[in-house]
């Protein structure tokens, strides 16, 4: 279907990829994987035809499509929402033309002459293949598609410049999946989608009839989808069979198998670079010497990626907040329209958060997410009705908008150091290093960086903020598999209250323990458990609910307003999974990271000792020589036995985290 033979990228003296050879076959599901810059988008946007290689080919049939939606950067306006998606049909649209025109001029032909027989074979032809593109489907399809990925009716007639920047993405990935190329490139298509409209999708994937290549942060669709990884690192692509998390688990083993034969590789090394010092000077071992130097000149050193170590971030003790940590009372917010006309985002809302909960919050864009949460935090009063912080709550807020407020004259380091407290367990650049900042990175000033770089750098200058009511905005849009890990592991150790928007299944579902719902012209309804119990409900009630269902339901199945979840026995039930979360699973995560930190120690040890071996000094000395042999071996098979250790929490944490949640 697709063939990528030696092909090369450099931006400048910066190679992206060089020799990079790999094919994709008819209905494959391919992951592109690997570090925020390792090139996943640029190889993306090469085959999609964006972008020109500096070297190399990709090849296709000629019937080949290859459709691509970006990740950013397009506007549509001046036609119709429904024009504009009609036109994914143009083929078929044009052959339609085409017969009637050819219709026309049959008329004007002698029924027994050869050129009228010759131009009714021709619209027969046409005819047969216009049949195989079925147009009595195009209108429900578009329809299908449209609704399905959240646009109302009443939207098809609008014109598309009406519409934001998320929902123009979401015009882009209508278009291409009713016009079903035979290869469908999508790089980070969640971003721009709620919940349902990401279901949606999920689901019309998972039928495609052609190839597809999908970049993405989220594990939990990944998993569902694909059934190949490619993945890049420093100008290599690595192939791996089996969804991502089959992945993460091969890449693990091979680190681990690799990290095994780069010690055994510096031994042997370091043993012939001591014969050649050794006897370097003796003309009865000239050949000998002069044969290992040849053997270690063709010698592939094994290399391991510094960025593969693993890194942990913790936020700061909040201080103690009151039981009550926000409410709102009878809670109205309204704006002006133009035409005097007023918008209603909520009415009478009553909603109470409590210490220590963590809640997601879901729903379609415009529904009242953001304004909930501004309205909350106290960030915007409402229109009418009360709003109250708990005496000792002390909140923070993260959301994309805070990524404009930054000063564009100072560097990433000074943001973050600038809002840092003293005494925090990490200094600025580690916290950075947790969320892709690395190196010389964190000295580009702000106003250089991209719109996710200057998100990023808003989540951390937050994230170091002593704070005991978070309230996070899309915060994994941005970050890779590794950081979202990061954040995801130091959310469930945070001791505060947490309000959270996203739609990230996997990076959500160990954090939270409510999901409240947000749905346009109805109040919120909260759910007691984490997004995929509400998504089960949600689908539940979709497929079997009837009229005389929705009034017969009791309220633990279909909750109905936020204020019916604040029962004592709720609580009380919430209380027993904390206590057996701190008995059970706390012990193994603090084990774990105990863990962690010894093999850091021991690597960075054994990178010591490896050194020494190469100095003169020590080649020279017999004795030093022996001293550090047996110190090199002894930190390795500690490291092996750490690494084992290390594996071993890993799967008991998983079990004890899958018990839980049962």
């Amino acid at each position: 279907m697709l063939a990528i033979k030696n092909l090369r990228v450099e931006f400048g003296p910066r190679v992206i990829f060089k020799d990079l050879t790999f094919s994709v076959g008819e209905r494959e599901r391919i992951a592109f994987a690997g570090h925020n810059g390792a090139g996943k988008s640029t190889l993306m946007k090469c085959i999609g035809g964006a972008l020109t290689p500096n070297g190399g080919e990709i090849t296709k049939p000629k019937h080949c499509r290859i459709g691509y939606l970006p990740q950013e950067g397009i506007h549509i306006k001046g036609v119709s929402l429904y024009q504009e998606t009609e036109s994914a049909f143009a083929e078929t649209k044009a052959i339609e033309e085409e017969i009637d025109r050819l219709s026309l001029e049959l008329e004007t032909l002698d029924p027994k002459s050869s050129a009228f027989t010759e131009l009714l074979e021709k619209i027969g032809e046409l005819e047969l293949t216009l049949d195989g593109h079925d147009p009595a489907r195009m209108k429900p399809r578009i329809e299908s598609i449209l609704t399905g990925l959240g646009f109302k009716k009443t939207d098809f007639q609008r014109d598309c410049g009406e519409f934001s920047g998320g929902w123009q993405m979401r015009i882009a990935m209508a278009k291409l999946f009713l016009a079903e190329p035979e290869v469908l490139l999508l790089d980070e298509p969640t971003n721009h989608l709620d919940i349902r409209a990401q279901r949606f999708m999920e689901g019309y994937l998972q039928s495609y009839k052609g190839a597809i290549i999908l970049i993405s942060h989220d594990r939990s669709m990944m998993d569902g989808l694909t059934t190949r990884t490619i993945a890049f690192h420093h100008g290599r692509a690595e192939e791996f069979t089996g969804n991502y998390s089959s992945y993460e688990t091969q890449l693990k083993e091979r680190q681990q198998t690799l990290r095994k034969q780069k010690i055994a590789q510096d031994r042997e090394i370091a043993k012939t670079e001591q014969f050649i010092n050794r006897f370097r000077a003796q003309a009865n071992k000239a050949s000998q010497v002069q044969s290992r130097i040849k053997q270690l000149a063709k010698i592939e050193r094994i290399e391991i990626d510094i960025e593969d170590a693993v890194m942990s971030f913790r936020f700061p003790d909040p201080p103690a907040s009151t039981h009550l940590v926000a409410r709102l009372e009878k809670a109205t917010q309204s704006y002006p329209l133009k035409n005097e006309e007023i918008l209603t985002v909520f009415r009478h809302l009553d909603f109470e958060i409590t210490r220590g909960e963590k809640i997601a919050i879901v729903g379609p864009n415009g529904a009242g997410k953001s304004t909930f949460c501004r309205m909350i935090t106290g960030e915007e009063s409402p229109s009418a009705g009360q709003h109250e912080l708990g005496p000792k709550t002390l909140p923070s807020f993260f959301n994309q908008n805070h990524a404009d407020e930054l000063d564009p004259t100072l560097t990433v380091l000074e943001t973050v150091e600038k809002i840092q407290t003293r005494g925090s367990m990490m200094s600025a650049r580690d916290v950075l290093g947790c969320f892709l900042f690395k190196g010389d990175d964190v000295f580009k000033k702000i106003g250089v960086l991209s719109g996710g770089e200057r998100s990023r750098v808003a989540l951390v200058r937050m994230l170091v903020r002593p704070a005991n009511f978070l309230i996070l905005d899309e915060p994994t849009n941005h970050l890779d598999m590794q950081s979202q890990d990061i954040l995801q592991k130091a959310l469930i150790d945070y001791p505060g209250t947490l309000l959270i928007v996203s739609h990230n299944r996997d990076f959500l579902d160990p954090i939270v323990q409510k999901t409240l719902e947000f749905r346009p012209n109805e109040d919120p309804r909260l759910f007691t458990g984490n997004l995929t119990y509400y998504l089960e409900k949600t689908e539940a009630e979709e497929s079997q609910e009837t009229p005389h269902q929705a009034t017969s339901q009791d309220s633990s199945s279909r909750p109905q307003t936020p204020v019916s979840e604040n029962s004592k026995e709720r609580r009380k039930r919430e209380a027993a999974l904390r206590e057996k979360r701190n008995q059970f699973l706390k012990p193994l995560q603090i084990e774990f990271e105990s863990v962690e930190q010894s093999i850091g120690e021991l690597e960075g040890a054994q990178g010591t000792l490896t050194k020494h071996l190469e100095s003169p000094e020590v080649m020279a000395d017999a004795q030093k020589l022996q001293e550090t042999t047996a110190a090199y071996e002894s930190i390795s098979r500690k490291l092996e036995n750490a690494y084992s250790k290390w594996e071993e929490l890993s799967t008991q944490i998983e079990k004890v985290q899958k018990e839980l949640e049962a």
